[in-house]
């Protein structure tokens, strides 16, 4: 099985060049379509300020926001039919808050999002959470490009972080269809003598099997790190082996509205260096 729909979120920050351009490689590589969607901001105005906005101004904002959105979508239409890839290009405009939302519905009808790293300065529609947020909701794979792109190659050597878990067990599944293309891959798993219960005799042996079983190439490593942190132990790895894509479940939980992420998924989007696929 192989992905055949995919959607790249277009932004218009510093970093929709790079994450075009990957999702124009994967695209070509699995002769999927692909769609573009922009979800442009429209400000979120209190109600007592709004019965003081005309609907000639209101109308007004509105097209601006549009056209800016517009040009945004414009220009990587432009990248992407200049690579000889037919495009479905999708413009919404909503408040902040709901930003996240109408991009998760969007990703639900596609095999894969590609979404980029939020950057540690600048704008970002949907807030710095926004990644976050379509990961836990979207119910799809969500890769996620770094802010300064990727390396020339995505998904020849790839890192799975395992621990044996629901969320960890829905990525590395997901990822089948790179991880049958890919040169080499690593199954990781962490300290994995504090959930011993979840692995078996030897951590990463039985997943292991599993994806070789669907022709993957697989090796496993068990780790034990006490003195730095779980993200900062697959990060190095990635940079040990040159990988050039991580695999990992996205873990987090609901709080009445706030989504939060847990530890290790909300450090590895911020100080990622390759790209990551996680699932939820």
């Amino acid at each position: 099985m192989g992905w055949k729909d995919l959607l790249v979120h277009v932004d218009g920050g510093k970093g929709t060049a790079a994450r075009v351009d990957a999702a124009i490689q994967l695209a070509q590589s699995f002769e999927a379509h692909l769609a573009s969607v922009v979800v442009a901001e429209q400000p979120s105005v209190p109600g007592f300020v709004m019965a003081q906005i005309s609907a000639d101004a209101w109308a007004a904002q509105t097209d601006r926001v549009r056209k800016l959105a517009e040009s945004v979508s414009r220009q990587a239409a432009e990248r992407i039919e200049r690579a000889g890839l037919a495009l479905d290009s999708r413009i919404e405009i909503a408040p902040t808050q709901e930003v996240a939302h109408i991009l998760s519905v969007h990703a639900r009808h596609a095999d894969l999002a590609i979404l980029g790293q939020p950057e540690p300065e600048g704008w970002q529609p949907g807030g710095s959470g926004l990644v976050g947020d379509v990961v836990l909701a979207a119910g799809r794979p969500v890769l996620v490009i770094p802010y300064i792109g990727p390396q020339a190659t995505l998904g020849e050597r790839v890192i799975v972080a395992w621990d044996g878990g629901r969320e960890a067990t829905r990525a590395a599944n997901d990822a089948l269809p790179l991880l049958k293309r890919a040169k080499s891959v690593s199954v990781v798993a962490v300290n994995p003598w504090k959930r011993p219960e979840q692995h078996g005799s030897i951590a990463g042996a039985d997943i292991s099997l599993h994806l070789a079983r669907h022709g993957v190439q697989v090796t496993v490593q068990s780790l034990e790190v006490r003195d730095i942190s779980v993200a900062d132990a697959l990060l190095s790895r990635v940079a040990d082996e040159g990988a050039d894509l991580l695999v990992m479940g996205a873990y987090g939980h609901s709080r009445v509205s706030e989504v939060l992420l847990g530890g290790v998924t909300r450090d590895i989007l911020k100080t990622m260096t390759v790209p990551v696929l996680m699932s939820h």
